[in-house]
């Protein structure tokens, strides 16, 4: 199946969330391209829209290749083939510092006037529009694991089956509408796929 875009995606999981409707839960997405579903996720649920911020730590030459994590408070998920395609320690430390200042600096500027809404409690429902690796999915659920959250669910319109079977033992219930064998990068699952940029997202948790 292939999305018409990231609304129609988002459509598509308000239903199979639809036991959690009107229960206020919290919707948190991972930026940027999530931030948009996010949105129409928590009007479709009746829920509040925030985000959690995690960062890929990228493989030297390969930008767009995972070969980790880390989270808001700097705890670090390193994948096993991480040293198989470059990362040494030294250029770890180096990856994860950057990747902390991006962070920061998207809090800033995200929820510069408030803080991040706690999740202690709350039914809490992570979305992102795809998965590939889902390192930056094990450190999102990761660090909200650690908030004491009432419930924890990893929700994505696709990922394939090996990263759901990774993700599994982070959250309390992972839903995903497809998960496709011959997986090469989520933005071949959607006909529009286009970037998100930070004055989106600073326009939507603005008004949410």
């Amino acid at each position: 199946m292939i999305f018409a875009n990231r609304n129609q995606a988002a459509d598509s999981l308000a239903v199979a969330l639809q036991a959690w409707k009107g229960k206020n839960p919290l919707i948190l997405a991972i930026p940027r391209g999530a931030v948009p579903m996010g949105q129409r996720l928590a009007r479709a649920l009746e829920g509040e829209l925030d985000v959690v911020l995690v960062r890929k730590l990228r493989a030297p030459f390969n930008p767009e290749f995972a070969i980790g994590s880390i989270d808001e408070s700097g705890w670090t998920y390193v994948a096993d083939y991480a040293e198989s395609a470059g990362g040494t320690s030294a250029y770890l430390q180096q990856e994860m510092q950057a990747q902390l200042a991006t962070i920061n600096k998207r809090r800033e500027q995200y929820t510069p006037l408030r803080p991040p809404i706690d999740p202690a409690g709350r039914i809490v429902i992570v979305v992102d529009d795809g998965l590939a690796t889902g390192a930056t999915m094990i450190s999102a659920l990761h660090a909200l694991r650690a908030r004491k959250p009432a419930r924890l669910i990893c929700a994505v319109p696709v990922a394939p089956p090996d990263t759901l079977e990774k993700i599994r033992g982070y959250a309390d219930e992972v839903v995903c509408l497809q998960a496709p064998p011959f997986f090469q990068a989520v933005g071949q699952f959607y006909a529009d796929f286009p970037q998100v940029d930070d004055s989106e997202v600073e326009a939507i948790l603005g008004q949410a």
